[in-house]
């Protein structure tokens, strides 16, 4: 199959105002997520993207262009809504301070899988129509372009979390011990016999062996001898 790395959006005027955004309108990247999204799309510019697939939320269309102007060449570049932010229903526009005073909070943060957000999505369904849209885009850039073909997914922190979880073969319950940072890199190779996760939030670093060649089908016992760079 294809390699996806998956992009969190730069840092948002919600962001930075400590507010629980959901998919409200009119949240931007502020100067800070610009300049996070231009070093992303600066790392990305070695490997050249297939599709850069992105949330329809403004934050992520920014940080997507961003990637999609160091790209020799355009690549195809969709809006996905099942990439978009969870339905955070009554939370939404709230403070992230307000909210720890809810009792939901807790079940946010200890039980995610049994978190329903009062009138919106639960954490369960966010995840599983996450994981559904990237292994769907995924095979289809893999049968149109082969198994070598990278291509981006730009989203959402929790969603992303979703997704390497799954990635990771760890429960929902345990998707709040990963980070992922504003603008930061995640890599997975959905492989025949299982997702292999090749980075998890990652803000530097060289990209360009994501150019040479498909991942292997199997893993290397012992290690093997890891990338390098073409």
């Amino acid at each position: 199959m294809a390699t996806v790395i998956l992009v969190r959006h730069g840092r948002s005027t919600a962001n930075t105002a400590g507010v629980l955004a959901g998919r409200a309108d009119g949240v931007s990247l502020d100067e800070v997520g610009r300049e996070q999204a231009s070093r992303a799309g600066e790392r990305l510019a070695a490997v050249p993207l297939v599709g850069v697939v992105s949330s329809p939320l403004e934050r992520c269309l920014q940080t997507a262009q961003f990637i999609i102007d160091r790209q020799p060449q355009a690549p195809f570049a969709p809006m996905d809504s099942g990439l978009v932010e969870c339905d955070y229903g009554q939370w939404q526009g709230k403070t992230l301070k307000e909210l720890a005073t809810e009792e939901l909070w807790k079940v946010v943060q200890s039980q995610p899988s049994a978190a329903a957000f009062p009138g919106g999505e639960s954490l369960a369904a966010m995840q599983a129509r996450a994981v559904a849209a990237i292994r769907r885009r995924d095979a289809a850039f893999e049968s149109e372009h082969g198994p070598g073909a990278v291509w981006a997914a730009v989203s959402h922190g929790d969603i992303i979390k979703s997704i390497l979880a799954d990635a990771l073969g760890t429960h929902l319950d345990m998707f709040q011990r990963l980070n992922v940072g504003p603008a930061s890199v995640s890599i997975v190779h959905y492989g025949p016999h299982r997702p292999s996760v090749y980075a998890i939030n990652t803000e530097a670093g060289d990209l360009s062996w994501l150019a040479k060649a498909a991942p292997a089908g199997d893993a290397p016992v012992g290690g093997g001898p890891g990338h390098q760079a073409p």
